[in-house]
């Protein structure tokens, strides 16, 4: 049907989607802006002016206009654990950008009184206190005065979490429970466990006790990833790469994903990693997936993409920058037939990398093995975090072909880093500018859900202004990006990480037609407000997955979140407040509207003979007289 002049035609090919009237960002040096693109069998098949997309437009084509609204790629994060977060999401509380504790307090005190006997409490990452007016974490006598009786688990980043007392009974602890390695059980003066739990210097502790959270049945997980991908569409993202973790094991835990591939109802492209779950098994889960899958096995909407982030336990540092920095021991054996395993067969990986300590002991069995002939090779292998990595360290890492995939773990965490190594580390935490003044490829991502937020504009704000979100700036001028630079990290930088940089990353023709209209414009609005930026469109394969404002009832609905106690089903997820630009618009569209009214009042006080002309602000009111 005509949509603003537009009337089908009958074309050759007619489009299946037409965005028009959009502010397009392309992302293709070619051809950087465009008001249009037409959509068909989930590729992109022209770009251009409205006049130019208008003979695809045939009598079945849908066409959106965009009302002038900026459109960009779709999203890529580049690190999420988005497998792990979706089998979890319905029954985790988000106090994901909520702005008080008092606030945040009294979600919780509601979800408790929802919660049916048995089940938890858990508020899992995406917050730190450093958010909250108070500048606080929740004391545990606040948490059992809000839930006397429900079990509570509240996780504070890598650093500690938070039991009440009815958490402590239904987790086991006790006084005579000990410590476990690397974790510090917080007792009182009486020997009891006081609900505190702390990451000493690894989160093994506070995740193991997670663990004996219930979980949800197989029906309801399904509908838990379901809404968790909704969720992320909703920020615009259209792809993500799996980072796997701890207590994510293959296949089963992997299981959920795959039956929605096999249904076509993913809305969310996933590139997924293996991650060895056993200390000292690590050779053998390896050796055997090498014998049964092999990286590129799936289709564009789910496929493996490689070993990591951690290929052996003792490998591993931590990233708890209340602590310091842990002294591993000796792993390099291990860790050199992992990863020549890994490279003679074609494998690709990524590695969990906090320090470059651990950086160069890695590189170092990486430069043996290139004697060998094995490192570059051409399979696909990079670093996670890299928070403190060195210039040699990068130049290494260039000459053996790796690349980089960065978060904004300091977004949560730059309190933190700060107080242990100082400002001008912070500043040059990760070293973005140089590592991509040495062409190295070069992800963002955001390390979801334990830590940090899946919001990805909460990241992108992170690169453009260097700001945490306590609001302290910690990154240095030279080493915060420009906003089409950032954007570059999280669209055709996951997409280099996956060898997808032909078909992801940009709206060119022959792309996958996966994109994003925004409610506000990245790159004019103010720098505090990109951390605010949602999605009122986003596009799939040429689907649409998610609609609101403007748009709203173009995407299919979702079943009801199940079970209907969820968090979910009552909160939401990540919890929008105003942009602070937008509240200072507003505030002046205030003043404007009341001197408006006042002229208004004023001409009516003038045709009654009661304001005296030129006169504006003079009150003629006999009551002031």
């Amino acid at each position: 049907m005509p949509v603003a002049g537009i009337r089908p035609g009958t074309p050759e090919q007619p489009a299946d989607l037409v965005v028009r009237n959009a502010k397009v960002f392309t992302n293709d040096p070619r051809r950087p802006q465009a008001t249009a693109l037409a959509i068909r069998d989930g590729v992109i098949r022209a770009v251009g002016e409205d006049a130019d997309i208008v003979p695809l437009v045939g009598p079945g084509t849908r066409v959106v206009d965009a009302l002038g609204r900026r459109v960009v790629p779709g999203l890529n994060d580049a690190h999420l654990h988005v497998i792990r977060g979706g089998l979890n999401y319905v029954m985790e509380l988000r106090w994901d950008g909520v702005r008080s504790l008092r606030r945040a307090l009294a979600m919780l005190r509601e979800q408790a009184e929802r919660t049916p006997a048995g089940q938890w409490v858990r508020v899992v990452g995406g917050w730190s206190a450093d958010q909250f007016a108070e500048r606080r974490l929740p004391t545990l006598a606040e948490l059992n005065a809000a839930a006397p009786d429900t079990p509570v688990f509240v996780l504070h980043l890598y650093q500690s979490a938070l039991l009440n007392k009815a958490a402590l009974r239904a987790a086991g602890f006790t006084r005579d429970t000990p410590d476990p390695a690397g974790g510090q059980i917080v007792r009182g003066h009486d020997g009891e466990p006081t609900g505190l739990l702390i990451a000493a210097p690894g989160a093994l502790l506070l995740y193991s006790t997670l663990a004996k959270a219930p979980t949800l049945d197989e029906a309801d997980k399904v509908d838990s990833t379901r809404h968790f991908l909704r969720e992320l569409n909703r920020f615009g993202l259209t792809s993500a790469i799996d980072a796997a973790g701890g207590f994510q094991s293959f296949p089963e835990n992997y299981g959920t994903v795959m039956e929605l591939a096999r249904r076509g109802e993913l809305t969310l492209r996933i590139a997924y990693h293996l991650f060895p779950q056993t200390a000292g098994q690590e050779l053998d889960d390896l050796k055997r997936w090498i014998d049964t899958v092999r990286p590129g096995e799936g289709d564009e909407w789910l496929r493996l993409n490689g070993a990591g982030e951690n290929l052996t336990w003792a490998a591993a540092d931590f990233e708890n920058f209340t602590e310091p920095r842990p002294q591993l021991g000796a792993y390099e054996g291990e860790f050199e037939k992992a990863v020549r395993m890994l490279m003679e067969h074609g494998w690709g990986f990524r590695l969990h990398a906090t320090y470059d300590g651990t950086i160069r002991r890695d590189l170092a069995v990486f430069e043996k093995l290139a004697a060998e002939g094995l490192f570059p090779q051409g399979n696909r292998w990079l670093f996670d975090h890299a928070e403190t990595v060195s210039a040699d360290s990068l130049d290494r890492i260039a000459a053996l072909g790796g690349a980089v995939s960065v978060q904004n773990r300091l977004s949560f965490q730059g309190e933190a880093f700060v107080n242990r190594y100082g400002a001008p580390a912070a500043a040059e935490a990760p070293p973005l500018r140089a590592m991509l003044d040495r062409g190295l490829t070069v992800a963002g991502g955001t390390d979801a859900t334990r830590v940090s937020s899946y919001n990805p504009w909460v990241a992108l704000h992170w690169l453009v202004s260097g700001r945490a979100i306590s609001g302290r700036r910690l990154a240095a001028e030279h080493n915060r990006l420009d906003r089409a630079r950032a954007l570059e990290l999280f669209t055709l930088g996951g997409a280099r990480l996956t060898g997808e940089q032909d078909v992801k990353g940009r709206l060119t023709v022959g792309s996958y037609a996966d994109l994003a209209v925004l409610d506000a414009d990245y790159f004019t609005v103010e720098e505090a407000d990109i951390a605010h930026i949602e999605s009122v469109l986003t596009v799939v394969g040429g689907r649409i997955v998610h609609a609101a404002a403007e748009h709203q009832g173009l995407a299919a609905d979702l079943p009801a979140v199940s079970p209907d106690w969820s968090p979910v089903a009552r909160f939401g997820g990540y919890q929008a407040t105003p942009a602070p630009g937008l509240a200072g618009a507003q505030q002046a569209d205030l003043v404007r509207e009341a001197a408006a009214a006042s002229d208004e009042q004023h001409a009516w006080r003038l045709a009654r003979g009661r304001a005296v002309p030129g006169q504006n602000a003079a009150p003629q009111d006999p009551c002031f007289f």
